[in-house]
């Protein structure tokens, strides 16, 4: 029988490393009946840190889908006529900076997002990076302030840098009955009563209270306030709101504050302590009342790949079938997993899909629901749901798989260029192929993890977004791919740019007797065009030639020679991400002139005019911030400068400076550690990469000396 899609969840856990996303996962799957223990990420033992990695390190580095079935609504503990079995999809993604990919991918396929802040900590660099990707795709969320029981804990707090520092209207819905360690409970400001955990069985039950006392007067105030902003979001509401604010019922917040949670309006606070066993099943309820249903976006728009018009599926069974790709794994028993996001129609088990990307066919021999990484088959995937397949030739995350009648491309996903480089070697001939295979399955589950080859050295690069990243794929090939490697130095991924327009005539001839090479382009080159105040990336081919002088079946071999060209810069061989060429004129002979001798005056045309458009190295540009004692402040800054750092702001956290830094990269290796030596263990820092940026004169000198010392 067909689910109904009002019940579904597609939910994700997003927040800054540390904030405890995991462990709310863990309680949600213990409270939903899915797991009889408790799994703690201190002691490795957690369901969605699966990963031996993610167990050593306490931290989450792949995204992981849990499937989970919730009664709702409930009245203390019991069901009654109203309550409905909701299925839940939820994705555990990781907070670390170096796997922003995970939620970027995560993000694109979900409805709604649970945010977690650490009650301690508010609003820190990741939690901005993940907020501003749910941005990106419009994604509606609702706050949950954890860590409660935890010393220097202030829910309200956290509530106002979400306000202040997001820049989103965060409206508390419950406030916290003590804090600290006496945090027992909260107070539901809808319901306009108490809610207290207890101790024992891991807070499965709970007691409904009279609101404390002494809290009776901040209840009033701010449950004005939540009936106020509801009321300035509903119109209706509004009027009823002035007659008098005690006439608006419960269900009429409720139905205000769904519609202003899914409009991105109105972010719900709530707060609690799932290390401690208390809040969570409060959250799970209020998924439940206010994140989005498949069914509560009309529905998805994208391409047909025959026609280039714009089509759309709605999130019915009834429309032709539409999913996305949105990661690749491997696992050891059953291949290569595809987890897609069916948006329309149905798949069942052993039938076939397009892909629009490579306009190939896919049989896709058997559907999983995810559990981490255990997979329970199923015989069909219908709209709304996420599940992976197996038995699939050629999918690559961000592909659109539809009904071969039907196509339809939907968007896909954007990930940022790696800004780090190591350079690796097999350490015995046998390691020889395996390491080739084993990076190859890499590269298709990550799309920020690139392996190329230098064509001068020879060497193996392998490129990630940061230190931990690279760690993370050397430590995978040896434990997964029994591949042992020899590594060397960290390199920065530098990238080259044309500051100016120049002219430019290049001729490429080769003619001693018979048949022989011509090829004769005039063009200006100079930096990409901004496009909707943004410069995109690639290539910008104008073709101005007028009159044949250049004839057309040579003008693509031209384009194809810049674009080729831009992999190698002129300066130290490094990668061209945006340029501009205008062909603006030419010359051809009718005998000797083809299209690679055209292609290759365009490749010499872009070396030598390198110096008169002014080619410049550019460097990646690292946004910093360090939390540190007032009294490591001197000693810490003075270091940034030394950098080449630029100080952006200082500010005060729970009794620390905060100094805010953007510093480039190639100056932070092993910054860590004389952090530690600066401030005696007590500073921490996260980082994450900000822009590109012009490297000084100085420096560029050194990397071209070192690029061509390599070669």
């Amino acid at each position: 029988m067909a689910r109904d899609l009002n019940y579904t969840r597609n939910i994700g856990i997003a927040a800054h490393i540390d904030a405890g996303k995991t462990t709310t996962t863990e309680r949600i799957l213990f409270y939903t009946g899915k797991n009889h223990k408790i799994g703690e990420t201190h002691e490795g033992s957690s369901t969605t840190d699966w990963m031996e990695q993610e167990a050593e390190r306490g931290i989450t580095i792949t995204s992981a889908a849990v499937t989970v079935e919730w009664n709702f609504p409930m009245e203390n503990g019991k069901p009654t006529d109203e309550t409905k079995k909701y299925h839940f999809n939820i994705i555990d993604t990781p907070g670390h900076v170096d796997f922003t990919v995970e939620v970027n991918r995560s993000l694109r396929v979900l409805d709604g997002l649970v945010f977690l802040f650490s009650a301690v900590d508010g609003v820190e660099p990741q939690s901005e990076t993940n907020w501003r990707l749910a941005d990106n795709y419009k994604v509606p969320r609702m706050g949950f302030v954890n860590k409660m029981d935890r010393q220097g804990a202030d829910f309200l707090k956290v509530c106002r840098q979400v306000k202040e520092m997001l820049g989103s209207n965060a409206v508390p819905i419950v406030l916290p009955i003590g804090d600290e360690v006496d945090f027992k409970g909260v107070v539901d400001l809808i319901k306009n009563r108490a809610i207290v955990w207890h101790d024992d069985n891991h807070g499965s039950t709970f007691d409904i209270v009279e609101i404390p006392a002494d809290m009776v007067d901040e209840v009033k105030q701010y449950r004005g306030q939540l009936i106020e902003e509801i009321a300035a979001y509903d119109e209706n509401l509004l009027e009823k709101y002035m007659e008098d604010e005690n006439s608006i019922t419960e269900e009429e917040v409720n139905a205000a504050l769904r519609a202003a949670t899914l409009d991105m309006s109105i972010i719900p606070m709530m707060c609690g302590s799932s290390f401690k066993n208390k809040g969570v099943q409060f959250m799970i309820d209020a998924v439940c009342r206010y994140l989005p249903a498949p069914t509560d976006k009309e529905a998805i728009h994208g391409i047909n790949p025959d026609t280039d018009e714009p089509i759309s599926r709605k999130p019915s069974v009834t429309d032709p079938f539409a999913a996305l790709a949105f990661k690749i794994a491997t696992d050891p028993f059953v291949g290569r997993l595809a987890f897609f996001r069916a948006y329309s129609g149905r798949l069942d088990a052993g039938s076939y899909v397009l892909n629009n990307r490579s306009g190939n066919k896919e049989r896709i021999s058997r559907i999983y629901q995810m559990h981490a990484n255990k997979q329970n088959p199923i015989e069909y995937i219908e709209a709304g749901d996420i599940g992976a397949a197996v038995g699939f030739k050629d999918i690559k995350t961000g592909d659109t798989l539809s009904d071969e009648k039907h196509p339809i491309v939907l968007e896909s996903m954007d990930f940022p260029d790696p800004v780090i480089g190591i350079a690796i070697e097999p350490k015995t001939k046998a390691d020889v192929d395996k390491m080739g295979m084993a990076l190859a399955k890499l590269a298709e589950e990550d799309p920020t993890f690139t392996v190329r080859t230098d064509q001068a050295s020879g060497q193996t690069i392998i490129s990630g977004m940061g230190e931990l990243h690279l760690d993370i794929i050397v430590d995978r090939m040896r434990r997964e791919f029994k591949v042992e490697v020899n590594q060397g130095e960290p390199q920065v991924e530098y990238k080259e740019a044309f500051t100016k327009s120049a002219d430019h005539r290049e001729t490429y001839k080769k003619q001693s007797g018979g048949r022989g090479k011509f090829g004769d382009i005039v063009f200006k080159i100079s930096p990409a065009d901004e496009v909707d105040g943004k410069v995109p990336m690639g290539l910008q081919f104008v073709n101005s030639v007028k009159g044949g002088n250049v004839p057309k079946e040579y003008i693509p071999a031209v384009e194809k020679g810049f674009r080729e060209a831009m992999k190698q810069g002129p300066l130290a061989g490094f990668e061209m991400d945006a340029l501009k060429v205008t062909l603006i004129d030419g010359s051809f002979h009718p005998v000797d002139s083809d299209a690679l001798s055209f292609e290759l005056a365009a490749k010499m045309g872009y070396k030598e005019s390198a110096k008169a458009a002014g080619a410049v190295i550019l460097e990646p540009i690292m946004k910093l911030e360090v939390l540190t004692p007032e009294e490591n402040m001197g000693d810490i800054v003075g270091d940034l400068n030394r950098r080449r750092g630029q100080i952006n702001a200082m500010d005060d956290r729970n009794g620390a400076k905060v100094v805010k830094a953007s510093v480039p990269l190639s100056e932070m290796f092993g910054y860590v550690t004389t952090l530690r030596t600066l401030s005696s263990g007590r500073a921490t820092s996260t980082m994450e990469f900000s822009h590109y940026e012009q490297t000084p004169s100085n420096i560029q000198e050194e990397v071209i000396k070192k690029a061509k010392g390599n070669a």
